[in-house]
């Protein structure tokens, strides 16, 4: 029965839908699956199974009723720790909100639960989302399913482990700085970072404004760019507490109409070397593209490098700004891998309000100058990471003889929290130790659709969806 936790989000909906199975059944084969595997993996944070069966009986009568499902009736779903959802506790990983439960759901839970979705519980993160690596002192770190002495990632890592294990139909992360793209990479998944404010992130703690609103999102996670689509298009739209939001049509474009779209793809940035196998996966995409009748070819747009720089100030000396006063007094209730984030950001020239507003000005310049580049590339391939996942507590890699420090290795989803731009990951191959390896689709602010119509496409050609060997 667990076979059927695997199903995509649509398929599992189609399947209520034509009575093949009943939304009570459904959740109770999650839960199966969740007891079985998350004290392995340690993805959930907490479960609310009274409930979610509540509300799955109360599926079931709607569907009794007559009444007309929802797109997503029936599907049990995971929301990260940093996400309120009412009567769940939202600790985003921190002692210093031990405890704390939401009282109301954030509006895109509410999209979900109206558009049918079942919450099962919430998922692990480290603290305060500052980390690749999900651990905590709350709750310890969460394993990779593919390999249990690796990281699921971070910061969304407990959602991407859920996801991948077949405990969770999908799901929603957030990302500042490729924290839904780096554990879905890690964990053999797709995640979407959307443009921000096209996915509210009101009722996200920390909270979204000032320099994060400029680079941190929430958006979906899920086995198949397919399902991505589905609860993106549920939880996209406006949201009056969201200063980012405005309201952009959902309009699907024909393949034709994607084709048209011209695709540029690098390997590397000209900075961080990044594994063989990595290199493989973006010339495996591109030529998967070109195949499809894509028009392909390789170009590096200029000015990352400027970009790597302008996202460390925003996310991390900015943020450790921010964050290190919620600590005053407290110091010991610290992880240790928010130290190292608070270390990091010292180590880097403090901000001023010049030197913020500088940075701010040169990001708009430097963005303007991007987006002028895209309309001759309006979709860039790249990697999501200069590594796949890493051992628990590794902060430095060597690849093909030179070192590729902690900060850098993911900078490749960095550059794109920093210019706004949508990107999806799609899994592609794996490592030579069988780990998940996956690209990154890149399009222009506000055109998910692109986004997400070019890596359904390219999905097309990868196989079928691989389980990870724990499940």
């Amino acid at each position: 029965m667990s076979e059927l936790t695997f199903l995509s989000a649509s398929a599992m909906a189609e399947r209520v839908r034509d009575k093949k199975i009943s939304p009570v059944e459904l959740l109770n084969m999650h839960l199966a699956q969740i007891d079985r595997l998350n004290p392995k993996l340690n993805a959930f944070v907490e479960i609310n199974a009274n409930r979610a069966r509540q509300a799955a009986r109360d599926a079931e009568q709607s569907m009794m009723r007559g009444e007309i499902a929802c797109p997503l009736h029936g599907v049990p779903v995971s929301i990260k720790s940093s996400i309120s959802v009412a009567g769940l506790r939202c600790e985003a990983g921190s002692r210093l909100r031990a405890g704390f439960v939401a009282r109301e759901d954030a509006p895109l839970v509410q999209r979900l639960k109206n558009a049918g979705a079942i919450v099962l519980g919430t998922t692990n993160a480290p603290e305060l989302l500052m980390a690749w690596e999900t651990d905590n002192l709350l709750y310890g770190p969460t394993n990779n399913p593919w390999d249990l002495s690796s990281t699921a990632g971070g910061s969304s890592g407990g959602e991407a482990a859920a996801i991948s294990s077949g405990m969770s139909a999908g799901g929603v992360g957030s990302d500042g700085g490729g924290s839904i793209r780096v554990p879905a990479h890690f964990c053999g998944i797709c995640g979407l970072k959307p443009t921000p404010g096209r996915i509210p992130s009101t009722g996200h703690f920390p909270v979204s404004a000032g320099p994060f609103a400029l680079i941190g999102v929430v958006g979906p996670m899920a086995r198949s760019v397919a399902d991505l689509k589905i609860l993106f298009e549920v939880m996209q739209g406006p949201d009056a507490s969201d200063t980012c939001s405005a309201p952009v049509p959902v309009r699907w474009p024909n393949p034709d109409e994607i084709r048209e779209l011209r695709v540029a793809f690098f390997e590397e940035d000209g900075h961080t070397p990044v594994t063989p196998e990595t290199r493989a996966a973006v010339r495996t995409a591109a030529k998967m593209l070109s195949d499809m009748g894509f028009e392909v070819e390789s170009f590096r747009p200029p000015g990352l490098e400027e970009a790597r720089d302008l996202w460390r100030k925003y996310f991390v000396v900015a943020g450790g700004m921010l964050l290190r006063p919620l600590f005053k007094g407290r110091e010991s209730e610290m992880s240790p891998i928010m130290n190292d984030f608070l270390q990091l950001a010292d180590a880097e020239p403090k901000l001023t309000a010049t030197t913020m507003l500088d940075a701010w000005v040169q990001r708009d310049l430097l963005r303007a100058r991007f987006m002028a580049e895209m309309q001759q590339h309006p979709i860039l391939l790249c990697p999501v990471a200069a590594i796949p996942a890493f051992s628990h507590g590794e902060r430095s890699w060597l690849i093909e003889g030179r070192r590729v420090e902690y900060l850098d290795a993911w900078s490749y989803a960095e550059f794109f929290n920093l210019l706004g731009n949508p990107a999806a990951v799609v899994p592609i191959n794996r490592s030579s130790q069988g780990l998940p390896i996956g690209v990154q689709i890149v399009g222009r602010p506000w055109r998910e659709v692109e986004v997400l119509s070019v890596a359904e496409a390219l999905q097309s050609q990868c196989g079928a969806w691989k389980k990870p060997p724990l499940a």
